[in-house]
């Protein structure tokens, strides 16, 4: 009697996913969100502080930001230190914001300047400090630390948005070419996707697409090295006239990814620097600061010339985008169920960089790219395209 063949490797029996939490949890008291508390990070456009209060997220924990009548952003917890009513229905004023329900004042950095049913304002209004976090604003962007205060580093300034041609200029945005401005999943999913540099002529090149040009369309020789505080990818292609188009990538911890335009003729320097900010664990927004010229638009097309809101249904199965394929992998990616080949080799990279970071600021120590100096160097970046011979 003949014996059945069982055929594996079907479905049944397969045990759940895991995560790997210390890659991406974003709240206080975890490794990564204890990292991440160690640097600056993008919160909004400066625009977006204004008289109104405006509710933010930012690793996991939800805020109040506003400007005052001295032009001052401020980033307050939104529970009034006084009964706990939110500060969403705050009126700002020349000195801070007051809290709609009994009037409690605080400025920027949430000291109580008035208490109006107390008598004289408040005699103990001095004991009672609103949480808050330290803003600075660079490049069209406001930044917040919400780390330890012994350990605020200074804001870091970038070369290539310092050191400006006559006609240029620097212009801050969070809109991406591909999703809504709150993407729905972990952060990591993008800052993987820095150093793949192999999804680019599959993804970009074939599924999406000739998204970009039909140089960048060609399978390239990928090199990864470390940096003084992130990793670098560089892709060599073959011209049609012999020479190389180098194109370097950069990913800077703790978020700061450094993607140069696609458009050949763009031979030098990347032009921006982008940072991921994680909102929670599973949400992130992308803010850039642009270095540009007059009437200069970056080199990305759409199938039919759409906007990524406008596709439908069917067309966004048809051209798959970085939107597609990072939110495709879940909320939160399971880690036990990928299967890492040599093309990920920049990926493990990161991904270690990134554990043994954390690891060493529950160890008590600092991570690599802050500085204290009080007066820094911009930072130096790799990023760009360059036509080389040979």
């Amino acid at each position: 009697m003949a014996q059945t063949r069982i055929d594996e490797g079907t479905g049944y029996g397969r045990k759940p996913g895991s995560i790997n939490r210390d890659l991406t949890d974003t709240a206080a008291g975890t490794k990564m969100g204890e990292l991440l508390r160690r640097y600056w990070h993008p919160i909004g456009l400066a625009r977006d502080a204004t008289h109104r209060p405006t509710p933010v997220r930012v690793l996991s924990e939800d805020l109040i930001l506003f400007r005052d009548g001295a032009g001052r952003a401020g980033l307050l917890y939104p529970r009034c230190a006084h009964r706990g009513t939110t500060l969403y229905y705050g009126k700002v004023e020349e000195r801070g914001i007051r809290c709609c329900y009994h009037g409690w004042l605080f400025d920027v950095d949430g000291h109580c300047l008035e208490q109006p049913c107390e008598p004289e304002l408040g005699r103990h209004r001095d004991a009672v400090r609103q949480p808050w976090y330290p803003v600075a604003e660079r490049y069209g962007l406001i930044f917040a630390y919400l780390g330890p205060p012994e350990k605020k580093p200074v804001l870091p300034r970038w070369d290539i948005l310092e050191e400006l041609e006559p006609d240029e200029f620097v212009e801050a945005s969070n809109l991406i070419a591909s999703g809504p401005v709150i993407i729905p999943c972990s952060w990591t999913h993008h800052f993987d996707n820095v150093p793949d540099h192999y999804h680019v002529p599959i993804l970009h090149g074939s599924n999406s697409g000739t998204q970009f040009t039909e140089l960048m369309s060609r399978m390239p020789q990928i090199a990864w090295e470390y940096t003084a505080c992130g990793i670098k990818t560089m892709s060599r292609r073959k011209t049609d006239d012999g020479k190389t188009l180098l194109r370097i990538v950069e990913g800077v911890l703790p978020t700061v990814r450094l993607v140069p335009d696609t458009v050949l003729s763009r031979n030098g320097k990347c032009e921006s620097v982008s940072w991921l900010l994680p909102v929670d664990d599973t949400h992130y927004i992308l803010y850039a600061a642009l270095r540009k010229k007059p009437g200069w638009q970056r080199g990305f097309t759409r199938p039919g010339g759409k906007n990524w809101d406008s596709m439908t249904a069917e067309e966004h199965q048809r051209y798959p985008d970085d939107y597609e394929a990072q939110t495709g992998q879940g909320a939160i990616t399971l880690h036990s169920e990928e299967h890492l080949a040599t093309t990920d080799q920049g990926v493990a990279m990161l991904r270690r960089l990134l554990l043994r970071q954390a690891e060493i600021v529950a160890q008590g120590g600092d991570p690599v790219g802050v500085s204290f100096d009080p007066d820094p160097s911009p930072q130096t970046t790799h990023a760009g395209n360059f036509l080389i011979e040979g």
